[in-house]
């Protein structure tokens, strides 16, 4: 009876493992077949990124001289936003390991948007575009100059706070 129990036993046993290593091999085959995606999903490129950084640089200065703080607050969040993708998505470039240059102007910035303050945000502001030129100079990138626009890039938004009905 002893005997029969251990090879009932020894047989149930190789089974469950037998099922649990095939289910084993088809969790690890997802998994593969999930990185594989991963590898060929669209990433945006560095310099994609730092073109949606410039961009919404433009849209807060207009956003910010106009005193419209509710899109000021917007496109600053857009700027942060974009900060962490690079972190995230390029995090293993020279370049990402700058960006501590531009994280303390993007904090004053903020705060001088929060405050409503223009005359703070125009200081925040420049010294936003000092930071991008500075992080630029330090990856050796110095030919792109950022500047306070003169103009919108965009020409179909109103940067006004005109309440619409």
């Amino acid at each position: 009876m002893k005997k029969i129990t251990l090879i009932a036993l020894a047989a149930l046993i190789t089974s469950c493992h037998s099922t649990d290593s095939q289910k084993i091999e088809k969790l690890e085959a997802q998994i593969e077949k999930q990185e594989e995606l991963l590898e060929k999903m669209y990433k945006p490129g560095f310099g994609d990124l730092m073109g949606g950084l410039q961009h919404h640089h433009s849209k807060l200065w207009f956003a910010g001289i106009n005193e419209n703080w509710e899109l000021a607050d917007f496109a600053m969040h857009e700027l942060e936003e974009i900060v962490e993708d690079i972190k995230t998505i390029h995090g293993d470039r020279d370049e990402a390991e700058y960006l501590f240059i531009i994280e303390p102007a993007l904090d004053s910035l903020d705060e001088a948007v929060d405050s409503q303050n223009l005359d703070h945000f125009k200081t925040g502001y420049l010294g936003l575009t000092n930071a991008c030129n500075t992080c630029h100079i330090a990856t050796g990138y110095e030919f792109i100059l950022i500047q306070t626009p003169t103009s919108p890039t965009y020409t179909n938004q109103d940067y006004s706070k005109k309440i619409r009905s």
